[in-house]
């Protein structure tokens, strides 16, 4: 069965892409993704913060953050034959140039940019947070040559509008979508406390959403993240127009060897419905080709809750 798609410039053996995660801090556990028949591996995020230095330290001293994540993917390079995504999430414009260079020269093969901000400043309008995104991609672009990716949240007042604005600027993929960090709180400590929950296969509909009504509408390349489990669930993301499917919380409950269970799942159901590719299903539900483009915009909204209502009548 040929499983074979196209991501970021790198003809790839099937459409399961690790994700950055905390998987991907061993280099054994890299192995391990390539032996269970991942296509490439994103790994963990370099944060600016963990490059920073307390005052004092000597000049010599900074940095140190970044030359072991430089070796990591040097090292990633020379144990594995699929490809090596970084990701960097940066604070200042100057940060994402220097790092995207540094990155690009330790051998990655793309980087991707996890974007992740949270505006918590009342008079800052909703353009000015565009602008910013679209100031880092374009900043990260030209300090960099190899294929760009942009990791993004759904937070915008107009989605499609932003895919078309990193498009122009030369993104040559979408991630969709990064999951906000989202705090709880401690009662018997009073304390505001991390609250870190892994994805569940409900969060797959927002990226499968947003791939269908994208497909076709921008050049970038369009990758599903969140909620992927499941060899059904990498067919529909590729029937709304997915180049890629992106696994973590998956392979974080059930093993890196999930993914083998994942791809003879895809397979099978190409060849019980007679298919002889993967390509063959792709953005075939998209809403550019599905049979009803409407199912993506309001109309799909008032027959979900017309449908609700008919299967639990309202009782007074």
């Amino acid at each position: 069965m040929d499983l074979t798609t196209t991501y970021l410039g790198t003809k790839l053996r099937t459409p399961l892409v690790v994700s950055a995660s905390p998987l991907s801090d061993e280099i054994d556990n890299i192995k391990r993704m390539e032996e269970a028949g991942a296509a490439a591996v994103v790994l963990h995020s370099l944060f600016e913060e963990q490059t920073e230095t307390s005052p004092g330290v000597p000049k010599a001293e900074l940095w140190v953050g970044s030359d072991a994540y430089l070796k990591h993917i040097a090292e990633a390079k020379r144990c594995v034959k699929i490809p090596i995504i970084a990701s960097l999430n940066c604070t200042t414009l100057g940060g994402w140039i220097s790092y995207a260079r540094w990155i690009t020269e330790a051998g990655a093969d793309a980087l991707e940019l996890n974007i992740y901000k949270i505006p918590t400043q009342t008079k800052v309008t909703g353009s000015t947070i565009e602008k910013g995104y679209i100031d880092v991609v374009r900043t990260a672009r030209i300090a960099t040559a190899i294929p760009l990716a942009v990791k993004l949240s759904p937070y915008f007042s107009n989605f499609a509008n932003m895919a078309a604005a990193f498009d122009a600027v030369g993104v040559d993929a979408l991630v969709l979508f990064n999951r906000f960090y989202q705090p709880d709180i401690d009662l018997e400590k009073m304390e505001v406390t991390p609250n870190l929950v892994l994805s569940s296969p409900v969060d797959m509909r927002l990226p499968l959403h947003w791939i269908g009504i994208l497909f076709g509408k921008i050049r970038p390349n369009l990758a599903a993240t969140s909620g992927v489990y499941q060899g059904k669930d990498v067919i529909k993301l590729v029937m709304a127009g997915a180049d890629v499917t992106m696994l973590c919380s998956a392979l974080m409950r059930h093993g890196i060897q999930h993914i083998q269970r994942i791809e003879m799942e895809v397979a099978a159901w190409l060849e019980d419905h007679k298919y002889s590719s993967l390509s063959e299903v792709k953005g075939i539900m998209s809403q550019q080709n599905c049979p009803d483009p409407s199912a993506f915009e309001r109309a799909q909204y008032v027959r979900g809750l017309s449908s609700y209502t008919s299967l639990f009548p309202m009782r007074y």
